[in-house]
């Protein structure tokens, strides 16, 4: 059996990282709904996920691949553990993810920062079942993490 998944493992990750990008991307151009500065910064690791897919699978002999998948994983539990954090109050917004518009006096500088508008961090504009998109990346990151990790171990001891 964990031969039929050998062949398959990359190919599913590149598909769930591609669905994780498009769904996202979906959100933000044909939803319109801002993404703030963390959601822009949590897609990194998916795309990072679909390179280094791309090298492990054409390139399985080399155990590197799948090291370089489970730390960019753990990356993206860091980003959205640290973007819901942010949403319920745990953590303190850095000082990219706040506006600071109103604090402009020159009225050209403002609008040119309103053109360029992301939402706080704090602020959660779309929900899917009640929870919030850093939420629902916190457990797909986690997930990921844990198959990939487990994959590693079989590796490994074959």
């Amino acid at each position: 059996m964990f031969n039929k998944i050998k062949n398959f493992f990359y190919p599913i990750i590149i598909i769930i990282s591609f669905f994780i990008i498009l769904s996202a991307l979906y959100i933000e151009h044909i939803l319109s709904i801002p993404a703030c500065r963390l959601c822009l910064y949590q897609r990194i690791p998916y795309l990072l996920s679909i390179i280094i897919c791309f090298f492990g699978y054409f390139f399985p002999n080399y155990k590197i691949w799948l090291n370089l998948l489970i730390i960019t994983f753990l990356c993206s539990v860091i980003i959205s553990g640290y973007h819901l954090g942010i949403e319920n109050n745990v953590f303190a917004e850095f000082s990219g993810c706040t506006s600071e518009n109103l604090s402009i006096v020159d009225k050209k500088e403002l609008l040119e920062n309103l053109n360029n508008f992301l939402p706080n961090c704090k602020d959660v504009n779309f929900r899917i079942f009640g929870l919030s998109l850093a939420t629902i990346n916190f457990v797909f990151s986690i997930a990921l993490t844990i198959i990939t990790i487990r994959y590693h171990y079989y590796e490994k001891n074959r």
